[in-house]
């Protein structure tokens, strides 16, 4: 999570050393190193957890203090533009359609279909179609706006 707008200095010093901590637990190899090295990642796991809830508090603390200010009263709208984008992420996948046009919703559809088409793809079943229709639409105009393509109406 580095980046997130609550990280600090404590925070990743206490990540770092839990991380060295699970480094130490899954390379140990005798059962009573395992123990202590397990032990030992417990309690800095659990001090690093601590020192996010921390920060991340005292996160929030602040940015409400910004926030009951009158030049907060802009940053209310900045968050609520950046937390649009988040929503509009743009590399995940919400709805595709299937081959016959139903839109599909669930993940694992989703994937299915993903699968099918590349299969179809890479075994060259979908390249006899998308040929022929590069025929079709190279015998009715060299055009590109006046074939199949998307136009910029559409896209909007």
């Amino acid at each position: 999570m580095k980046g997130a707008w609550w990280w600090n200095e404590e925070v990743e010093e206490e990540v770092r050393e839990k991380k060295e901590a699970y480094a130490d637990f899954i390379n140990s190899g005798v059962d009573g190193e395992r123990d202590v090295s397990r032990a030992r990642y417990k309690a800095v796991k659990k001090v690093a957890k601590k020192a996010v809830a921390v920060a991340k508090s005292m996160a929030y603390v602040r940015l409400y203090q910004r926030l009951e200010t009158k030049e907060g009263e802009n940053n209310v709208f900045k968050l609520a533009r950046a937390r649009e984008k988040r929503i509009k992420n743009l590399d995940v996948v919400r709805c595709i359609k299937d081959e016959n046009g139903k839109v599909l919703f669930e993940d694992a559809e989703i994937k299915e279909r993903w699968q099918r088409y590349v299969s179809n793809l890479l075994n060259g079943k979908g390249m006899e179609e998308s040929r022929s229709k590069e025929r079709e639409c190279g015998e009715k105009s060299a055009d590109p706006r006046e074939s199949g393509h998307i136009s910029k109406d559409e896209i909007k």
